[in-house]
């Protein structure tokens, strides 16, 4: 087993690539789970906005006529109790998917395992090389780790129903899957050449 090792053994099975692999795939999990995150957060989003739009409505619609002894007159609904119809029924469905504590307990996991993970990746390279290699990668994996905080740091404002607060919140997660993109596009499959590239020359030497 010496030769699936990188420094010297003396870490075991931390320095194997087997292990080593547990970081991309795991990071790859979260980057989906990213993207499951935000569409809860945005249905949650879409309960709040048609709330406003049916009270927007409300004050556009006309009083029901009456006839001069107070009878209610029969009339075909207009067309914005019909809107106002169609968005209750539809904000009734959202309610009912319970997208505000989805999106809450999502982004806790997403944080937790994320921070776990991002971390546990910068240490395994540790184990396995003695050093870690700053670069792309590595500043592109700091920068989703400081926007997921961030984000987290502006869920008491936003509870308070600071719009403000949740449009950062926003901008910020978008901000963060483009880099998570970006990190997985341009820097991680250099990442998993330079692994099996180092993992092939340990095994030459190793012979």
């Amino acid at each position: 087993m010496q030769d699936a090792f990188a420094v010297g053994g003396e870490f075991g099975i931390l320095e194997g690539r087997t292990f080593a692999l547990i970081h991309p795939i795991v990071m790859g999990g979260l980057f989906v789970y990213t993207l499951w995150a935000g569409y809860l957060g945005w249905q949650w989003r879409r309960v709040r906005t048609i709330h406003n739009e049916i009270s927007e409505l409300k004050k556009q619609e006309k009083p029901t006529p009456v006839t001069p002894d107070g009878t209610l007159v029969e009339a075909p609904p207009s067309p914005v109790a019909l809107q106002i119809k169609q968005l209750s029924e539809e904000r009734k469905e959202l309610v009912k998917g319970n997208y505000r504590d989805r999106h809450f307990n999502a982004g806790s996991i997403l944080l937790a395992f994320g921070v776990f993970e991002a971390i546990g990746g910068g240490v395994n390279t540790w184990f396995r090389t003695g050093k870690l290699f700053p670069g792309p990668h590595l500043f592109a994996g700091a920068g989703i780790i400081v926007l997921w905080a961030a984000a987290a740091a502006l869920v008491p404002a936003m509870q308070k129903g600071k719009e403000t607060a949740r449009s950062l919140h926003i901008a910020i997660n978008v901000i963060n899957v483009l880099l998570f993109i970006w990190q997985i596009v341009g820097t991680s499959f250099d990442q998993l050449g330079v692994l099996a590239f180092h993992t092939k020359r340990e095994n030459i030497f190793a012979a």
